[in-house]
């Protein structure tokens, strides 16, 4: 689950320089609170920076976006995306 590891790390340190909640993978609430923030970078606006990103730098951020998802969803199966 490393990459899921570092994902939620990363989005922690984000959350506490923003002053927000931090997510915790034991929790079930923030388990979808982590499903809907990668349904959203995955929607294609977000995932592309519209259109500022390179066609490569799109494909690595997808893949490590899905393996997050996949890692979660094998954490939790009841967790479900819609652009997954």
């Amino acid at each position: 689950m490393s990459s899921l590891v570092r994902y939620v790390a990363e989005q922690n340190s984000w959350n506490a320089i923003f002053g927000r909640k931090p997510y915790d993978l034991s929790v079930p609430a923030d388990r979808v609170r982590l499903a809907h923030r990668i349904d959203g970078e995955l929607s294609p606006e977000n995932l592309t920076m519209d259109g500022e990103l390179s066609r490569s730098q799109v494909n690595r951020r997808y893949n490590q976006l899905i393996r997050v998802a996949e890692e979660l969803q094998r954490l939790d199966p009841s967790i479900q995306f819609s652009e997954v």
